[in-house]
């Protein structure tokens, strides 16, 4: 039993650590649409969120505004996205796709239709104490890569 979880915890750190030094830092959707790893998921975010705030978007990576204000500038420019000002308060943006910045979305959906099915069709067929006890060691894992991060 010590040995299957030692070789469960050797390859789920393997599994971290492709993730986090992957080769695939940059994913080309077609059409010119070529994204790195942050933009695409920034056009989720505010794909999901339409309206979201730069400060929540900067929660939702626990990253600086600052980063995430440096990343919407590029994407402003290839016009993915926009903000929208209030009249009470300039400083407060709500942030929206423009009609590329949807194209884009959609294309990162697709994209993890496609390359996510088998994991996806392999959970939606366990029972739900399988799932139950998936989804704490994913928890667990989640606090594991928070440690070393």
């Amino acid at each position: 039993m010590k040995d299957k979880a030692n070789y469960i915890l050797k390859n789920f750190v393997q599994l971290v650590e492709s993730a986090a030094n992957g080769k695939k830092k940059v994913l080309d959707f077609g059409d010119g649409m070529v994204f790195h790893r942050r933009e695409i998921h920034i056009i989720k975010v505010i794909g999901d969120f339409p309206g979201i705030y730069l400060s929540e978007i900067a929660q939702r990576f626990n990253v600086t505004r600052a980063v995430i204000w440096k990343a919407l500038k590029k994407l402003e420019a290839r016009k993915l996205v926009y903000k929208c000002s209030y009249e009470g308060d300039k400083k407060k943006q709500s942030i929206y796709l423009t009609e590329q910045g949807q194209k884009a979305y959609y294309a990162h959906h697709k994209f993890h239709e496609e390359n996510d099915a088998q994991i996806f069709n392999y959970l939606l067929a366990l029972s739900e104490h399988d799932l139950n006890t998936i989804s704490h060691f994913v928890k667990l894992a989640k606090d594991m890569v928070k440690n070393h991060m």
